[in-house]
């Protein structure tokens, strides 16, 4: 994977040659986790096993929300009232998940199981949650569709969150970047591998919620089964009260600025982003007067060109990241070329510059996933607290989708509905997320 990890003494041999048995045997009860992550380097195998799950993970997060939940609500209540519908099963069950992650992740910060602090939270989130996503399937009215949702949200976070955590708990700092940058690659391929599965059992209803599941589910519990777990003594478990718990959704901008400023970046960057993806089909409409024969496939070569260089993208910049040493360079610059991207796409006349734009877009959006996520891991507040964290940065993740609709018809109306200035305030954003990074201290 990269020439720049560093070795404990008498790994070298194994690291060398991906065998490395970092991440597989069990970790002493007690053990505490270095703010500068653990000494011993992981191998291919690791990193293999751990981008499958993770991987796996967002494949049962997406089939649902590409494909399925849309045709389980169309098939209810009709084509008519299928958009509201949906759009209250989503936003609840956005809602959920920006409650979930953070709580689950501080949860799975104070387990002092046998099993270890993650692997029962990735068990029990891959079990609760596809019993939701069986609810789902099974459900004869939207009010249980909806009930199903939060239950799927519910597991399937818990599980995200213990899953993200694995990263810090594992991964040593001279790693992390290639590690972080391989698990960019993920939702992509998820999502390629979401609409396929889905497709192979177009007409089966049941099938098309659960395969993903049961697909996705084999590879999590694989990783969950191999997994060094992080192992916490009962007598080093954290307090717990309501003021915790309220702590857990929030991190002080004052004692932690720069995991403040990452997160503002992060939140930014995503706001781009969905002003993009929420209104891509209105903008081909109405901005390059495509016919709307036309728009699913258009959309489908934007994905796919954007997909092709954001896979290499990312592998690429964690790479760099880790033999330089650097993060916020390549952060701040893959942030100020996705703001580029959308300015390009704003300009666009046809159809030829909106690839490019994605294209562009792409670039930045695979450096910007990439390395953000292991800036984030090394200025985290407290690493016994490394899930609950994540959670909180889950939020700078979760919130834009339900910001951009709303702020979006405003910012139409006064650029005179033009979508052109509706992605040049996306371009901004993007800026935004540059600037933000440029206060951080702790990482170079």
């Amino acid at each position: 994977m990269g020439a720049h990890w560093g070795m404990s003494s008498g790994g070298s041999a194994r690291a060398a040659a991906g065998t490395s048995t970092a991440g597989i045997a069990d970790s002493a009860p007690g053990a505490r986790l270095d703010p500068a992550g653990p000494e011993r380097s992981v191998g291919w195998v690791f990193v293999a096993l751990y981008a499958l799950a993770y991987m796996s993970t967002c494949l049962v997060f997406l089939a649902p929300l590409l494909v399925s939940l849309a045709l389980k609500v169309n098939s209810l209540v009709g084509l008519a009232a299928a958009p509201n519908s949906l759009a209250l099963v989503a936003g609840v069950g956005a809602a959920v998940a920006v409650v979930a992650n953070p709580l689950f992740g501080r949860l799975s910060d104070r387990t002092a199981s046998r099993l270890g602090m993650r692997r029962p939270w990735m068990v029990g989130g891959l079990v609760g949650g596809s019993m939701g996503v069986l609810v789902v399937a099974l459900a004869p009215t939207v009010p249980i569709v909806l009930l199903g949702w939060c239950v799927a949200q519910l597991g399937f976070n818990a599980l995200l969150a213990a899953m993200v955590a694995v990263l810090p708990d594992q991964v040593p700092v001279s790693q992390r970047g290639t590690v972080s940058g391989v698990l960019g690659v993920c939702l992509p391929v998820a999502s390629v591998a979401a609409t396929f599965l889905v497709t192979l059992f177009t007409g089966n209803q049941l099938a098309m919620f659960v395969a993903p599941c049961a697909v996705g589910g084999i590879f999590i519990l694989l990783f969950a089964a191999v997994l060094t777990d992080r192992r916490l003594d009962r007598s080093d478990k954290p307090a717990w009260s309501l003021r915790q718990a309220a702590r857990t959704f929030y991190v002080s901008p004052r004692t932690s600025p720069d995991f403040a400023w990452a997160f503002a970046s992060r939140f930014m960057f995503v706001l781009a982003y969905a002003f993009l993806t929420t209104y891509q089909a209105y903008y081909l409409l109405d901005h390059l007067g495509s016919a709307e024969a036309d728009v699913p496939q258009q959309v489908f070569l934007g994905t796919v060109v954007q997909s092709a260089v954001l896979v290499a993208a990312s592998l690429l910049g964690g790479r760099l990241s880790d033999r330089t040493g650097r993060r916020k360079v390549f952060v701040v610059t893959a942030s100020v070329i996705y703001g580029l991207a959308l300015f390009v796409i704003a300009a666009a006349s046809d159809f030829d510059g909106f690839l490019v734009g994605m294209a562009i877009g792409g670039l930045g959006f695979g450096v910007y996933m990439a390395v953000d996520l292991a800036l984030v891991v090394d200025v985290l507040p407290d690493p016994d607290t490394a899930a609950k964290d994540l959670g909180v940065l889950n939020i700078a993740g979760a919130l834009p989708s339900s910001i951009a609709p709303a702020l979006a018809p405003v910012i139409l109306a006064v650029g005179g509905g033009s979508y052109g200035v509706l992605y040049a305030v996306a371009g901004v954003c993007a800026l935004l997320a540059a600037a933000a990074i440029v206060p951080v201290r702790r990482v170079r």
